[in-house]
């Protein structure tokens, strides 16, 4: 597995705006092939907040496909209004995760 990792600064007051530009990714991003899922993490309370954005896929093949159907652009359009400049994006492999395991507090009985 692979991810997109996208690393942004937020202008001041537009995380809320920011939140909802990624709403508006979810449907088309998961008719995506390949795409599995993502996660946003902001890194300060700040006005400006540090966001990183991680996409993950099956293979890093199916991000370039993203790319070659303008998912990518369509992406980066969303959201580069709330951006303080143009978001740095890397692709990474996964070695290792296990995102959203069942609670253990939710097993024990």
């Amino acid at each position: 597995m692979h991810a997109r990792v996208w690393q942004l600064r937020i202008k001041p007051g537009k995380l809320a705006e920011f939140r909802a530009a990624l709403g508006g990714l979810t449907a088309p991003a998961h008719r995506q092939q390949g795409f599995r899922g993502s996660l946003a993490l902001v890194a300060d309370r700040s006005e400006s907040p540090q966001v990183t954005v991680i996409g993950v896929w099956n293979s890093l093949e199916d991000i370039r496909n993203s790319e070659r159907n303008m998912f990518l652009m369509q992406a980066i359009s969303h959201v580069i209004g709330c951006s303080d400049g143009f978001p740095q994006i890397s692709e990474q492999e996964i070695i290792a995760g296990s995102l959203f395991a069942e609670d253990p507090d939710k097993t024990r009985g």
